[in-house]
């Protein structure tokens, strides 16, 4: 199983004073030696924590794979297809969410997905960009993914991560969900709230190839430091695959 972090929230306490420290990058290079097998970092909109530059140096230093992830804006589109990072995820943005909430919404009863959703993934693809949709992890959504063609598909844990101490519904959500995913031809990733006390059930899915977890991995290594607490998990996540 491949295991990325996500360095945004070490970009959050930089800008909480508009400074240059701690420096994303650092810590991606520091994630990288403690055993991660890519960087993950979301380029929004309002660019609250991870900013362009951020983006460009993060593609030009690291030495695995960065994970774009990104909405539909024109101009984050362009800097992904300028920069080709190996994998770009579009994730749902809203401007007043402290993170995001949900997957995208590739309904039929919205109408279907977002014109500039499949122009975006089109012209991503295009440019050989792998490409990645954040989706809540029920049947429609994933048949949606696998129409418009991409490559994967990341299911949103936040359910799971919220509920798993009351009840096994969300574990079993994200099971059958991996299993139609893998069955549609899409890779199979996962992320949003997972934890050192939660990650395990989690990563025992079988069909699950990439986990995506920051903010506990950088909440941690504020203890311990970046690289033990990339180390901790990583070590959690194998234990869960042997068993």
């Amino acid at each position: 199983m491949r295991f990325f972090v996500n360095v945004d929230h070490v970009a959050t306490v930089r800008q909480a004073r508009r400074t240059d420290e701690p420096d994303p990058v650092a810590a991606a290079v520091a994630c990288e030696r403690a055993g991660a097998d890519g960087i993950t970092i979301h380029l929004r909109e309002d660019r609250r924590h991870i900013l362009d530059d951020d983006v460009m140096r993060m593609y030009a230093t690291i030495a695995t794979h960065l994970n774009l992830e990104l909405a539909t804006a024109d101009d984050i589109v362009k800097l992904a297809t300028d920069l080709k990072p190996h994998q770009a995820t579009f994730v749902p943005e809203r401007r007043e969410e402290i993170t995001t909430e949900g997957g995208l919404d590739l309904t039929v009863d919205s109408g279907g997905p977002d014109p500039r959703l499949k122009h975006a993934i089109a012209t991503l693809r295009g440019a050989g960009v792998r490409v990645s949709l954040f989706i809540d992890p029920d049947k429609t959504s994933i048949q949606r993914a696998a129409e418009l063609g991409v490559e994967a598909v990341e299911l949103h844990t936040g359910e799971y991560a919220n509920q798993y101490r009351d009840t096994n519904v969300p574990l079993e959500r994200l099971q059958e969900a991996a299993k139609l995913a893998e069955a549609a031809g899409l890779a199979v990733h996962a992320g949003h709230g997972l934890t050192y006390r939660n990650v395990q059930p989690v990563a025992a899915i079988p069909e699950i190839e990439e986990l995506n977890i920051g903010h506990s991995i950088v909440s941690r290594s504020i203890m311990v430091g970046i690289e033990s607490a990339v180390s901790e998990m990583r070590a959690l996540i194998a234990a869960a695959r042997v068993d």
